[in-house]
């Protein structure tokens, strides 16, 4: 459900399907935005209600890491919970999704700002011991998506969603390359659907980076679609290729030196525009890393994908940061995230990692 007021629907959701006892997942801002107003609806409706606000790191950041998910998974036992409500953007709902799946209990989103597309996939990208790992856990039973609540989220959030989106541009390709390079399963539909997702967002780049109503349900519709393709697949290609690969390496290395987290879709949408800019090169000057077989089809496929300019101008017009050095990611730890973010996911078959393996 993606409307005005729908965060009023989820208690008599909740109630209809039974639950007597239900887990509430924020953090300390979460809360204070739609949370607590959730837990009194809850409460109200006569289910027994209880929030645990996952406890931030000593950056001040709330990570998917093993201390946030113990503390959920034993709150979860101590409570009897029957079902879990994540509520928050990206983060909260990984930890929501794998602590609900480690129990054996269904999860219910409520995503507060419209910042990334997982909120109804399956995959939970953790950090484990300081390396980032997607695990397979379990996609929502429901999603209810307030407008009223998301048109208020940040702006940072709301820009980081759109960076998700584009990048899209360059896993939609990876995905194209991995299947006809590598031999990996691939999907038409999913991958229309998947650009289609993408493109309404970019045909209403203006009114996101504005944030009107329209444009962030637009963005929301976008990001929940993203996460259906993703469902319907079984796995992530559509939506995640070499770009979140980069996003991944920045995030484990800010984690090692002890740095304050970046928004992901805002690391996305940056590398989105460095990998395009890097294939693009590639197709004029390294051929050979194309199946002769394949390889007009695709270098005609990079040829479609805009280049790292024009994908710089879309993050700009929608408020988002265009430059690594915006995030903290300097030129050393760039050209190092180029050489090795491939080895994140060494089962993807990405061009990047082509272009590694063959020096």
């Amino acid at each position: 459900m993606i409307e005005s007021g729908a965060l009023g629907k989820v208690a008599p959701y909740l109630k209809e399907q039974g639950y007597r006892q239900v887990a509430v997942a924020a953090d300390e801002t979460t809360y204070k935005v739609a949370g607590e107003r959730l837990e009194q609806e809850l409460k109200r409706a006569g289910i027994g209600a209880r929030t645990t606000r996952i406890e931030p790191d000593r950056q001040g950041d709330v990570i998917a890491d093993e201390a946030s998910i113990v503390q959920l998974i034993l709150a979860l036992r101590q409570e009897a919970a029957e079902a879990v409500v994540a509520v928050g953007s990206g983060t909260l709902h990984d930890i929501s999704r794998f602590a609900a799946y480690a129990v054996g209990i269904p999860f219910v989103s409520v995503p507060t700002a419209p910042s990334v597309d997982g909120f109804n996939s399956v995959g939970a990208p953790l950090i484990l011991r300081g390396e980032k790992k997607t695990i397979g856990a379990i996609g929502p039973s429901a999603l209810f998506a307030d407008l009223d609540i998301l048109t208020q989220a940040p702006d940072a959030m709301i820009a980081a969603g759109f960076g998700d989106m584009l990048g899209k541009y360059t896993s939609l390709f990876d995905w194209t390359f991995g299947h006809l390079a590598g031999g990996e399963p691939f999907s038409r539909e999913v991958y229309d659907r998947t650009e289609r997702a993408l493109l309404s967002c970019v045909a209403h780049s203006e009114e996101i980076g504005r944030r009107t109503p329209p444009g962030v349900e637009t963005l929301m519709r976008a990001l929940v679609e993203s996460g259906f393709a993703m469902l319907q697949f079984g796995q992530s290609h559509s939506a995640s290729g070499a770009e979140h690969h980069l996003s991944h390496y920045w995030e484990m290395e800010l984690l090692r030196l002890g740095r304050k987290q970046v928004l992901h879709g805002a690391k996305v949408g940056i590398a989105c525009a460095i990998i395009s800019d890097l294939y693009r090169r590639l197709a004029g000057e390294r051929p050979e890393l194309f199946p002769e077989a394949h390889r007009a089809a695709l270098t005609e496929a990079i040829s479609r994908m805009p280049s790292g300019e024009d994908i710089r101008r879309l993050l700009k017009q929608a408020g988002g940061p265009t430059a690594p050095e915006e995030l903290g990611i300097g030129r050393e730890l760039l050209e190092r995230s180029l050489r090795e973010a491939h080895l994140i996911r060494p089962n993807r078959h990405t061009l990047l990692r082509a272009y590694n393996e063959s020096d």
